[in-house]
């Protein structure tokens, strides 16, 4: 079992730019395997990733809009910023995440509770408590949960002069949709990506010779993949909205 306590050495973190920059690239399986193999080769595992061979994880995330899907349609402030509940495999803690991009700039909140404390979040809870503040800020931005999406993740990881940089593959993307604060542990939901992978490497300022030889090597242009996009593009995948044909498919 993954527990939170094993994916962060803080149970509280606050501001992150561990990670201050992303690029992202949406490849067929076939390539997605390729790169794999590449990554193990020259990348360490995540030291808090499991499976066979020591980096891989399943997570599921709740995604939240407002009723008028202004993150969708990244209406202003909402289309740099994200809110989001992570839960790592069948762990009973969940991460409350804030992700704020600008440009290819990202800086994340994170902090986790339990399972059993998901139902604070539609209440009043104290200040002090460890999600008033993701409390406060779904509340002012009039955010509710849409869309639940899982994936399964290997996540390799490395370091030198440059700093920290990681790299994630991601397939079995699905979505379904989701109404309320609660994680559905059953049927996954609607494949997102069949016959692809997505591919992130993320690290601080400047692309690190790894990831320049990775690029390099496999000849991929960066692009922009948003999961949550991916989802709102298939009708029934994120609640309410019916929208598919003013989604591009990978924006």
């Amino acid at each position: 079992m993954i527990r939170p306590e094993h994916l962060s050495p803080s149970l509280d973190v606050r501001e992150s730019r561990e990670f201050a920059s992303e690029i992202k690239f949406c490849v067929p399986s076939e390539l997605g395997v390729e790169i794999r193999g590449w990554a193990r080769q020259w990348l360490a595992p995540d030291p808090y990733a499991g499976g066979e061979m020591g980096d891989t994880y399943r997570t599921a995330s709740l995604y939240f809009d407002t009723a008028g899907f202004e993150v969708l349609r990244r209406a202003g402030s909402f289309g740099r910023s994200k809110y989001r509940i992570r839960r790592y495999g069948d762990s009973q803690g969940v991460f409350l995440e804030r992700k704020l991009k600008t440009r290819n700039m990202v800086s994340k909140r994170r902090s986790v509770i339990g399972m059993e404390d998901l139902e604070r979040l539609e209440s009043s809870p104290q200040r002090g408590w460890t999600g008033h503040w993701f409390h406060r800020r779904i509340a002012a931005r009039l955010l509710q949960p849409v869309c639940q999406i899982s994936y399964h993740r290997t996540a390799r990881v490395g370091s030198g002069s440059y700093g920290a940089i990681r790299l994630t593959i991601d397939q079995e993307v699905c979505a379904l949709p989701a109404g309320r604060l609660a994680f559905h542990s059953g049927d996954p939901g609607t494949p997102l990506t069949d016959g692809h992978m997505i591919v992130e490497l993320k690290f601080r300022r400047t692309v690190p010779p790894q990831f320049a030889q990775l690029i390099e090597n496999f000849r991929r242009e960066p692009q922009p993949v948003s999961k949550y996009r991916l989802a709102a593009a298939i009708d029934g995948c994120v609640a309410g909205w019916y929208g598919s044909d003013a989604v591009e498919s990978a924006a």
